[in-house]
């Protein structure tokens, strides 16, 4: 969504103009700034910064609550839980929360039945951050407002880490990275898409992934990618953009595999600092039984 800075709102606080625009409260307002999803005349800034008249801001608010939200006894892979937050493995083909096509039987769905969580980013609750419905692995997941409110402030900031493993169509023999920025695909607005030329008309955001090979194969490469942002479809669309998309990504140019539905990709690990102990945390996953059996059919090729 877009709007422009009339005279009213000269010289106040995005935060401030944001929750009144976009009618949340103003932390919903904060934490979508601070998660990079809110941009003054093209440029992501922080929510103390004071707009001008004229300015033209672009925002991404989580959607509202559904009022026919339902807790659902649905099984949980918890890795880790205390009366803070929880880590929980994802499986892959579950949405992470309701939206359009998807009202229930998503992960929130799930987690409502069975804790409370916070409240901070209204519309989702508890969610810090998401991964895509057909990528698996571990997900945080906040229980109160002042653990949300850390663990955003560490992902906002590239100091809660995030390790991914994929399987990518082609040969990777080296180490790399790749700093481009992305934004929305100017053909389809559902697809993010790479800009390693800055474009007036769209707004970017800096994106940065590392990536290195595991294992070979013939056409194929088990690679492991580390974030240091975090945009949607980053892997994906930073995979596809070095032409090695990630096996099974149809949407960016993948190559297709018989009883694989969606990309090969899973979040292996995670690491933070608890948001109130202050302890450095890390988990590790195991590949899943999807993952594994697509290796032992790539080896076959």
């Amino acid at each position: 969504m877009v709007f422009t800075v009339e005279v009213g709102s000269d010289n106040t606080r995005l935060d401030v103009v944001l929750s009144g625009v976009g009618g949340v409260t103003r932390s919903a307002a904060a934490l979508c700034i601070d998660n990079g999803a809110c941009a003054v005349n093209g440029a992501v800034v922080g929510k103390s910064h004071k707009v001008k008249v004229g300015d033209v801001v672009e925002y991404s608010l989580a959607a509202p609550l559904q009022s026919d939200l339902v807790a659902q006894d649905i099984p949980l892979d918890i890795v880790y839980e205390d009366e803070y937050l929880i880590v929980v493995n994802k499986p892959k083909g579950m949405v992470v929360h309701p939206a359009s096509g998807n009202p229930n039987g998503t992960l929130l769905n799930a987690l409502l039945a069975h804790t409370s969580l916070s409240n901070v980013n209204e519309g989702r609750p508890g969610i810090v951050h998401r991964i895509d419905k057909d990528t698996s692995g571990l997900l945080l997941v906040a229980k109160t407002d002042t653990a949300h409110n850390s663990l955003a402030e560490q992902i906002a900031a590239h100091t809660c880490g995030r390790v991914y493993e994929g399987v990518v169509c082609g040969n990777i023999r080296e180490s790399g990275t790749i700093s481009v920025p992305l934004g929305r695909c100017i053909r389809d607005r559902k697809k993010r898409a790479a800009y390693p030329i800055p474009r007036t008309n769209i707004i970017t955001k800096h994106a940065v992934t590392h990536y290195a090979p595991i294992a070979e194969y013939n056409g194929f490469t088990h690679t492991r990618f580390v974030l240091e942002t975090g945009r949607t479809h980053q892997i994906r669309v930073h995979a596809a953009y070095i032409r090695r998309p990630i096996l099974g990504d149809t949407v960016y140019g993948g190559r297709e595999l018989n009883g694989l539905h969606g990309q090969c990709l899973h979040a292996k690990r995670i690491e933070f600092t608890h948001p109130v102990t202050g302890a450095r945390m890390e988990f590790d996953s195991e590949l899943p039984d999807y993952f594994t059996d697509v290796i032992r059919r790539i080896e076959l090729f």
